[in-house]
Formats: structure tokens, C-alpha cells, sequence
């Protein structure tokens, strides 16, 4: 990897961590009884967080520079961003970083609102289209296949019709089922002749193979593009809100000049992305306990007449057959278990998330019970 750009910002950075010699302090009574993770016996399977994360690496960041908080991160996030460019043989210009891959999407959805249409498919991830649509845009949302995968062709057709901009998660939230690689990359292609075409890539680092999954090399193709990825997922960084869009340097200075951007990112969870970015062990290690969990709650789900769909991510969308999901989720909650319910129309499907691996267990110990208490 050329590493150039990044040893002579990391000279100007001068970091120094006096965090290990510092003065121990003790907080007050009230800080002491905040919660910061999950209430104890509480399993949170419902927003599809790493809770394997922040890896050592990442903790040891966050602690370090914490002791600099007093100081803006512009320089880390510079930092940050050859990390990136540098893997992916692009340059800085192509980047985007901002707070969560949500900030770069909501902002990038409220600048195309204002030029034309938005289309996005049928079930998805949307924050960022709920609030482009509560300033007043106009979004399109494509029905899915039978299967409840997403219909590229009708995607194209549409994509043909005054859109400013089309939004593509892969692999999908909540489904969970992935694109064939090869198919999505030459829809992108044709798509992107019309408008940009954005995909929202949150979960490739989870699925089985990161580097054919990704659609970056259409960026670096030259074609009308972009990327998001996030440090919340694989990472195990949500609470720390990181993430990043790559893409053509006009649309990246349409999310820098539009909105806080970079101004909003924090210097612990800056310290902990560039720490994370490169942990090939540390990711291979929260992939290989996503499997044992996916493995556990889907032979829990055949053992109890429920199906679900293929997952290429951290979580699982089941069929509950006739039973209501937000009633489901009521159930499972009042086990102590969190997970998600309805997705608009869809009242029979559920969400559920891999956690650490005696939660989801609880989960399918659960099941009976909650399956008995809705069928009474």
C-alpha cells in the first residue's frame, strides 16, 4: 500500500498520549449510574450493532485521545481519509467523511430533492428518505420482486425519468439478501448514464466476500456513482458515528458544502476509525461469531416451524406466518429481548439481530413461549 500521504500527515499529527501517566478522577455519583451499553439482562437484538466492538485497538484510540479532546480532529480526519484512498486507489478527493453513513446520505437526499425525484426500492433502509420527503422531495419507491428481492429492471426503467438520484442498499436492511455482484454492477452501469446511483454498502464487510460484493470500482471507472460504508457495523463503532461516501468529486462536495459534514465528527470516534480501518483480525474475528450466531437463531427458527430469509448481513428477516410483528416484538420484549417489529406494509415479518451469542440464544429459548402466547 503507498503510504506516502499518509506518513506526512501522521508527522504533522504529533499525538502524544499522556492518557497512560494521567490523573485518575473520580466522576460523580450521578455519572457513575448511567448505562452506556444495554441495561443489564436486557438482550438487544434490534439494532444491528457489533457487540463484539470497538476492537482493543480502537478502545486504546478512543482512550488516548481523549485526553486531546479540547482540539478539532481536522487533521485525523485528513488522516482518515488517505487511510481510505489508499486502499482503495482513489484519492482524498473521492471522499466524503461525515457521522454515520446516515449524515452523507440524508445530506446527499436533501441536495438531489431539490433537482429532481428520488428512487429508491420497496423495502429498505430510509431514514435519510423519511426526512429528504419531510422537507418536501418526492421519492419513488419500486415494488420488490415475489421473492422480496429488489427489481433491477424496473429500478432502470424508472431510472430513465427525471431522478436525480437512485438509492440501492446492498446488502439489503432488513431483508438482509445480497445482489449478485455481477448483475448489480452492469445495472449500476446503465442506470448511472441517467443519474447518479448510489449504494448504500453498510453491511459488505460482513458478507463473504467483501471485495467482489463492493461496487467502488465503478467509482474509480469514472461512472456517476457513489458509495456509502459505515465504521458502525463490522466495527463494532455505532456509538462512536463514523462513516463515509465515496464518489466522483462533484457529488463529494455536494455533501461537504451542504450540510456539517466533517464539522460534526468527534475526535474519539475519528481516533477509533483510523485505528479499526486496517484490523483484518479484528473483523475476521466479529465475522466468524456473526456465523455462530446466524447458525444458532436459524436452526432455533427451523426447530420451530419458522422460515427466513438468506442473509448476507448481521441480521435475519423471519417470516412469522400469521402472526403480527409489532406483537411479536411486544412478546419477545416482555422476555427482556429487543428486536425489531413491522416494516410498513410487511406485519409479518421480523428483525432480528446477531448479538453476542448467549443473547440470541435467549432468543430461541424464547420462541416457543412467545409462538404459544400469540396462537392462544
Amino acid at each position: 500500500m503507498n503510504i506516502t500521504r499518509r506518513n506526512v500527515i501522521k508527522q504533522s499529527m504529533q499525538i502524544t498520549a499522556i492518557g497512560l501517566s494521567a490523573k485518575v478522577i473520580p466522576i460523580s455519583s450521578y455519572a457513575q449510574n448511567i448505562n452506556y451499553g444495554p441495561a443489564d439482562g436486557l438482550a438487544r437484538l434490534h439494532w444491528n450493532e457489533n457487540y463484539y466492538g470497538p476492537s482493543d485497538r480502537a478502545i486504546e484510540a478512543i482512550n488516548t485521545s481523549s485526553f486531546q479532546g479540547a482540539y478539532y480532529p481536522d487533521h485525523l480526519v485528513d488522516y482518515l481519509k488517505s487511510m481510505i484512498a489508499d486502499y482503495n486507489g482513489i484519492d482524498n478527493s473521492n471522499i466524503a467523511i461525515s457521522a454515520g453513513s446516515t449524515q452523507a446520505l440524508t445530506i446527499l437526499s436533501q441536495v438531489k430533492a431539490r433537482q429532481g425525484a428520488i428512487l429508491s426500492t420497496g423495502l429498505t433502509y430510509d431514514v435519510h428518505l423519511s426526512l429528504a420527503k419531510n422537507s418536501g422531495a418526492r421519492v419513488i419507491s419500486v415494488s420488490d420482486n415475489s421473492d422480496m428481492t429488489i427489481d433491477l429492471k424496473s429500478m432502470e426503467s424508472m431510472s430513465r425519468k427525471n431522478i436525480s438520484v437512485v438509492f440501492i442498499v446492498n446488502p439489503n436492511n432488513p431483508s438482509g439478501m445480497i445482489l449478485d455482484s455481477e448483475v448489480l454492477r452492469e445495472s449500476v452501469k446503465r442506470m448511472s448514464e441517467n443519474t447518479l446511483v448510489v449504494v448504500d454498502e453498510a453491511y459488505n464487510e460482513v458478507t463473504s466476500d467483501p471485495e467482489k460484493n463492493s461496487m467502488i470500482d465503478l467509482v474509480k471507472g469514472g461512472y456517476n456513482v457513489a458509495i456509502s460504508r459505515t465504521f458502525s457495523k463490522i466495527y463494532g463503532l455505532a456509538g462512536q458515528r463514523v462513516g463515509y461516501m465515496i464518489g466522483q468529486p462533484d457529488v463529494i462536495n455536494e455533501i461537504r458544502f451542504n450540510g456539517t459534514g466533517e464539522a460534526s465528527l468527534s475526535m474519539a470516534g475519528i481516533s477509533a476509525a483510523i485505528a479499526s480501518y486496517e484490523d483484518k483480525e479484528f473483523m475476521n474475528f466479529s465475522r466468524t461469531k456473526i456465523k455462530e450466531a446466524k447458525d444458532i437463531v436459524e436452526n432455533g427458527l427451523r426447530a420451530n416451524g419458522l422460515s427466513y430469509l438468506p442473509s448476507e448481513t448481521n441480521f435475519i428477516l423471519v417470516d412469522l406466518g400469521n402472526m403480527d410483528a409489532d406483537k411479536f416484538r411486544d412478546e419477545m420484549l416482555n422476555q427482556n429481548i429487543l428486536i425489531r417489529g413491522k416494516y410498513g406494509d410487511f406485519h409479518n415479518w421480523s428483525r432480528v439481530s446477531m448479538g453476542k451469542l448467549s443473547d440470541v440464544q435467549r432468543y430461541v429459548d424464547a420462541l416457543p413461549q412467545v409462538i404459544s402466547n400469540l396462537s392462544a
